[in-house]
């Protein structure tokens, strides 16, 4: 065949039974208002409104089932920055390669009120991601969970003190060693505490009153 080297060589002609297509300001605004929100600029929205990263809002916006969903448990558990946490590493990872999220067994609802219950000092983020776990086997709530396991988090200064003082007085080489300028030796002692009460002890509220202990009035 010979080659064709001009647009006259391929013989175009109008189409005589299409009318000519008169394209208007007003049909393009109106096409344009018709639009969903488009990746880049939702994804500029992420990272303004909710004050992401820009890393986080990318992966985020990749796919729109998933950013609906970020979106939705950020909206209900005003934590946005725990939400992404949640939905790029648990979320996305129990999803892998099959991103529907209309099957979730953990839906934004449902994750939000975790991360409510972290907020609140209610369980430790440990013991969240167990939580998590039975959530995405069974379909529970997470306060369903909690309450019937017996995992509230333990905040009561009262127990946490004495749990703390049995933890020094039987470690008396690791509070000498703490004493003499070893700090670090803290992170064994709240190890210890936490071991005692099943991972249940506030943190926070160890480390405070480790601190209280071992340092003296």
């Amino acid at each position: 065949m010979r080659s064709k080297e001009e647009a006259q060589d391929y013989r175009y002609f109008p189409e005589p039974d299409l009318p000519p297509l008169a394209v208007t300001p007003e049909w393009i605004d109106e096409a344009r208002r018709s639009l969903p929100e488009l990746p880049a600029d939702r994804r500029r929205r992420f990272a303004s409104e909710y004050a992401l990263p820009e890393y986080d809002a990318g992966v985020l916006t990749q796919e729109r089932g998933v950013a609906d969903y970020f979106e939705a448990v950020a909206r209900a558990c005003g934590n946005a920055k725990a939400a992404s946490n949640w939905v790029m590493t648990d979320i996305l990872r129990k999803l892998k390669d099959d991103r529907d999220l209309v099957s979730c067994p953990v839906g934004p609802a449902a994750l939000a009120g975790l991360m409510r219950l972290v907020d609140a000092g209610t369980i430790s983020g440990k013991t969240a991601k167990d939580v998590f776990e039975r959530m995405w086997a069974t379909g529970e709530e997470a306060a369903t969970i909690v309450e019937r396991e017996g995992l509230t988090q333990l905040s009561d200064e009262a127990s946490l003190e004495a749990v703390v003082a049995e933890v020094v007085a039987s470690s008396p080489a690791q509070a000498a060693s703490y004493r003499s300028g070893k700090v670090a030796t803290l992170g064994w002692f709240v190890g210890q505490v936490m071991r005692r009460t099943g991972g249940r002890a506030n943190p926070q509220r160890v480390n405070a009153l480790l601190r209280r202990a071992l340092d003296g009035p």
